[in-house]
């Protein structure tokens, strides 16, 4: 018994000298990345030091050392991968958040994994920077979008959007003082949130869920494939601008669970009873909540998380009724947004109801949240017909 246990530690001691002689002549890390395994060589050249104290100079010191190794097998293949797979900004810093987890952990040395982001970010073009302030390690972004709930800063007539502010959620980081900020000299680009592509995922990381809705006193069955890696993809989104939001697509699977059900459903129809059909959906077959007692702030769903949470308000249920018909019918739509509210109008050969009239055009509301009301096509809660709206985003096929 006493072999046995100093050969185990023998055995042990050597596997720790071997781990840390590993981690001073490089290292290959592995980690899944949606539908692909990525395998990547940390070489020495690249690894700093485990220093937690913050000072530029400790930054400044990390970035000479790593700009001056072989980091470019890394960066050559988040590029490659980025081209191969059409990826937005979005999902490509997803990607790299992936990939300086895997060389740093974060919970292991936040500022060492917050620079790994920085210089592989910056390092693919875009024009990252990052700043000190109170202790803290901010990192911020280049973009030129409609972007709200999260701190920026003006910095040389450019805006700055903190990319790590979920790291610090009882911060004030709108008062970071935006000099000094440290930049990487070659990155210029801007940052987009657009997301106009979702990954492909593995078919077995799915799982169904049971929707169901009545429509004419018949009862109509869904069973939906769902991803939860899409709820990580958005769980630190921004609430970006409408056009931006209405436009996140659906994933493969998700896709072609749902929508060719609907055609088969509506199949038929009329164009009118169709769109009625769609509405309806969209306004009974989810539980409704409001954000603020849902996720005590606001959040904006995307298409695909309103179909798997369970609860959404009128903002989910606006973008999910314009993404099914704008993929089954393709009409011009328009949303309307309200003081406390947001609905749809779509525009018909001829308009039903009240019309809606904007830049010459009649639209007809298609209300997909619930109301007090049993709203047909072009009728409007009677709450909202005295209340100004302003048109946030119009939809024209054909046009970007």
């Amino acid at each position: 018994m006493n072999r046995l246990l100093k050969i185990f530690g023998t055995l042990c001691l050597l596997l720790t000298i071997q781990q840390s002689y590993g981690q001073q002549n490089g290292y290959n890390i592995s980690f899944e990345f949606y539908n692909d395994t990525f395998n990547l060589e940390v070489d020495s050249s690249i690894i700093v030091g485990n220093d937690s104290t913050l000072s530029k100079v400790a930054i400044i010191g990390y970035y000479d050392k790593v700009s001056q190794g072989k980091y470019n097998t890394i960066l050559d293949k988040l590029l490659a991968y980025k081209k191969e797979h059409e990826l937005n900004d979005w999902l490509y810093y997803q990607l790299i958040r992936k990939t300086a987890q895997a060389i740093s952990p974060k919970k292991e040395n936040y500022e060492r994994y917050t620079f790994y982001k920085w210089f592989f970010l910056g390092k693919s073009g875009y024009d990252a920077r990052l700043t000190l302030a109170d202790n803290r390690i901010i990192f911020y972004v280049y973009n030129d979008e409609d972007i709200s709930d999260i701190p920026f800063v003006n910095y040389q007539h450019k805006k700055y959007m903190c990319l790590n502010r979920h790291d610090y959620a009882y911060a004030d980081l709108n008062k970071v003082p935006p000099h000094e900020m440290i930049s990487i000299p070659e990155a210029k680009g801007a940052f987009s949130y657009k997301v106009t592509r979702m990954p492909d995922f593995k078919p077995e990381d799915y799982y169904e869920k049971q929707v169901q809705f009545n429509y004419k006193h018949k009862t109509y069955h869904f069973n939906i494939k769902l991803n939860s890696d899409v709820e990580a993809i958005f769980a630190n989104y921004p609430v970006v601008d409408f056009e931006s939001y209405f436009n996140i697509p659906l994933s493969k699977e998700t896709y072609g669970s749902l929508i060719p059900i609907l055609k088969k459903n509506i199949n038929g129809m009329n164009q009118k009873k169709g769109i009625d059909y769609l509405m309806r959906f969209t306004r009974y077959a989810f539980l409704y909540e409001d954000d603020d007692k849902n996720f005590g702030k606001e959040k904006r769903l995307s298409p695909e998380e309103t179909l798997f949470s369970k609860y959404s308000d009128c903002d989910d249920r606006a973008a999910l009724f314009f993404f099914l018909v704008k993929e089954i019918y393709n009409l011009p739509m328009i949303a309307l947004l309200y003081p406390t509210h947001i609905t749809m109008a779509v525009q018909f050969d001829k308009p039903v109801g009240a019309p809606i009239v904007y830049n010459g055009k009649t639209y007809s509301v298609c209300e997909p949240t619930p109301q007090k009301e049993d709203l047909s096509i072009g009728q409007l809660s009677i709450s909202l017909k005295n209340v100004p709206y302003k048109v946030v985003y119009a939809y024209e096929p054909g046009l970007k």
